[in-house]
């Protein structure tokens, strides 16, 4: 088991140390349509560009290696239209509405997904399992700014009965959470039902029925545990998925989280603060997926040994 935390923990130190890029910079926007009178004007004057002149700084590898030395003292660099304000500040503030979001959007997915994918397995072919399909398909296939937007005309402004905005008390988090939950619940049905009709067709199945094991007992004793292996991977890309997906809810909600100021930031070309969200979403998959895989190993007895060998 140790030997298999170990190459997990190697695997993800390189994934964090992504390069840095961006198509335009913040001077460009700061400046804005100043930039062209002022080359004029400067180029007459035999000066360089004003732009020119703001963007100037150290070179790329250089500003790379002092990201990673600051971010490793825990100093992801100042916000350029928040004051000067520290980036890691705003995210220690922010971060925990994000967190509390997608945790409550994710403890909606697994309350309806699993069942629902359980009770189509064991309803195969009949009502129930068209109808959790059929559901399935559809919050699959709605996005996110699609169902937010219905969701609240129905239930904000026709009936009145939650807030379209803010994030003042637990009902202004239902409906965020509800849009959020949506698509990773109909995930994990899907995969849930698909995983449990694989189980309860092996030997094994047969044979504790074989044995005089009632139906209950058959699949809580020896079919959920196997059928919730395959599970396990999509509740960690899933919240991966709330984090990110988050971004777009948050804006629609004017929830006061990371997603919506790294959309503002975004917008005002904030390169530290988009830099800072970015390592931080980078670092919660690499977490998430860490704890996915030594759970299955812990689960599955299987991982251990191939890993081993």
């Amino acid at each position: 088991m140790l030997f298999f935390i170990r190459n997990r923990l190697l695997l993800a130190i390189p994934t964090l140390l992504v390069c840095r890029s961006s198509p335009s910079s913040w001077a460009t926007w700061r400046l804005g349509v100043r930039s062209t009178s002022c080359w004029r004007e400067e180029q007459s004057r035999g000066t360089p560009p004003v732009g020119a002149r703001v963007r100037a700084g150290p070179a790329a590898l250089v500003q790379y290696g002092s990201f990673v030395w600051g971010a490793v003292h825990g100093d992801l660099g100042r916000s350029y239209s928040n004051a000067d304000r520290s980036v890691t500040r705003m995210i220690a503030e922010q971060f925990p509405t994000t967190a509390l979001l997608a945790g409550l959007a994710m403890g909606l997915a697994l309350l309806i997904g699993i069942p629902a994918g359980i009770l189509a397995a064991l309803k195969h072919n009949k009502l129930l399992d068209r109808l959790v399909m059929g559901a399935v398909l559809l919050f699959v296939s709605t996005p996110a700014f699609v169902l937010g937007p219905i969701l609240m005309l129905v239930f904000a402004l026709w009936l009145g009965w939650l807030p379209s905005d803010g994030w003042d008390s637990p009902r202004h988090a239902v409906l965020p959470a509800i849009v959020l939950a949506v698509r990773p619940a109909a995930l994990l049905a899907r995969l849930m039902r698909s995983s449990m009709l694989d189980v309860i067709r092996q030997d094994y199945i047969r044979t504790a029925y074989a044995k005089g094991l009632t139906r209950a007992a058959v699949i809580r004793r020896h079919a959920l545990k196997n059928a919730f292996l395959p599970v396990l991977t999509v509740i960690g890309n899933s919240l991966g998925y709330l984090l990110t997906g988050s971004f777009v809810v948050e804006n629609l909600f004017s929830i006061p989280g990371i997603g919506y100021e790294s959309v503002q930031s975004i917008l005002r070309r904030d390169y530290p603060v988009i830099q800072g969200v970015a390592l931080l979403v980078a670092a919660i998959f690499v977490l998430v997926n860490l704890a996915v895989d030594l759970l299955y190993a812990a689960i599955d007895p299987r991982v251990r040994y191939e890993e081993a060998r």
